[in-house]
């Protein structure tokens, strides 16, 4: 294993403790979520299930929003997952921008996540949501 990648387990740990390149994985969110809900002319929100789910009507939602033709195709798992930058890129420290793409599927994270990660995330994630009307 290369001494720039961490195991599942350590990055999981991280992640709950809101140690990211990013910051904390809520703050993050629940910003963005609460800037759709004051400002929904500068700030578009959509959830991936929502985006898997039915991707034809939040795209043409979102083409609306930045005013582009084309969405569908540009924003696609499978052009996303192949842009060089996605495929080769870096981010500090060292992360491979590959790691962020898996297969594109909801739900995909039963088959890396044990039930006590599972139970884990979601305390912290209504903890971190409570109030807001965001849920995941």
């Amino acid at each position: 294993m290369d001494s720039r990648t961490m195991s599942l387990d350590e990055a999981f740990d991280k992640f709950c403790r809101g140690v990211s390149t990013s910051g904390p994985f809520w703050d993050h969110v629940l910003g963005y979520w609460k800037e759709s809900l004051k400002r929904p002319e500068s700030a578009f929100f959509i959830k991936f299930e929502e985006m898997k789910e039915e991707p034809a009507l939040h795209l043409r939602r979102l083409a609306e929003f930045l005013g582009c033709d084309g969405i569908l195709r540009l924003c696609s798992f499978d052009n996303l997952s192949n842009l060089v930058v996605n495929k080769s890129g870096k981010l500090p420290p060292g992360i491979d921008t590959s790691a962020f793409f898996r297969k594109g599927e909801v739900g995909d994270w039963m088959n890396y996540l044990a039930t006590e990660m599972v139970k884990k995330i979601d305390s912290i994630t209504q903890e971190k949501l409570h109030g807001s009307g965001l849920k995941f």
